[in-house]
């Protein structure tokens, strides 16, 4: 049976409605920037820019509220001792490792870094035993005594024959290092490290290398300092 057109033409006015009345429903829904202060809502939903979202019960409605998480970062062990190394290290030992040539983590002995530094530039001055001028044993016998607490005779030759002799492949930190420069034992520095020595010389007191060829044509011998020989001297 066909239906009259009115009757077609209701049908359709009223599915017209529900559809409008759909469309409406759904243009509720309104999308805000996700960088502006107000939230986002979707029926009732909220939506931040960061956040987890958890659901609360408030009022027999359910709503969602946004909490914010903590950023955890994990460290690595190894990172966190290497950086507690380097802050533990000393402008002392970067400065006088740049000038040795050698790893900062080597130069332990803080005092003796600082007993350089100290010193270091003091013009030379025969027979002076002060800042305003000091010669080569005044400096070594300096040196030992405020760093390693050992007492050694004034000249360079007695400090020569205050010591046990060694090569200087055998030489460590502290030693003596004994030079001919003008007759015989003549000249006295301390050893450091990687072939480097402090010294008083003719230019002040200074680090030079056993190298260098003006010390490697002169050098004599190293020179250990024992507790047996100092307390021969006292």
């Amino acid at each position: 049976m066909i239906k009259p057109a009115s009757t077609c033409l209701a049908i359709l006015f009223a599915c017209t409605v529900q559809i409008v009345t759909a469309q409406t429903s759904v243009n509720k829904i309104t999308v805000t920037n996700i960088g502006e202060a107000s939230p986002s809502k979707i029926d009732g939903i909220s939506f931040t820019p960061t956040g987890i979202l958890r659901t609360t019960e408030s009022g027999g409605t359910k709503s969602i509220k946004v909490i914010e998480t903590p950023v955890v970062t994990k460290k690595s062990p190894l990172v966190d001792a290497a950086n507690s190394v380097i802050e533990n290290l000393s402008t002392l030992q970067y400065k006088y490792a740049m000038m040795m040539n050698v790893e900062v983590e080597s130069l332990k002995n803080v005092s003796l870094l600082k007993f350089i530094d100290q010193w270091i530039g003091t013009r030379y001055h025969l027979g002076g035993t002060t800042k305003k001028g000091i010669d080569c044993s005044a400096l070594t016998g300096a040196l030992l005594l405020a760093v390693y607490g050992f007492n050694l005779p004034r000249t360079a030759r007695q400090q020569y024959d205050a010591t046990d002799h060694i090569e200087k492949d055998d030489l460590q930190e502290g030693d003596l290092v004994f030079f001919n420069t003008h007759g015989g034992v003549s000249h006295v520095g301390v050893y450091l490290q990687n072939d480097y020595f402090l010294q008083a010389s003719t230019h002040g007191v200074k680090i030079s290398n056993l190298d260098d060829r003006y010390y490697a044509k002169r050098f004599i011998c190293g020179g250990r300092v024992t507790d047996n020989k100092t307390s021969d001297i006292n």
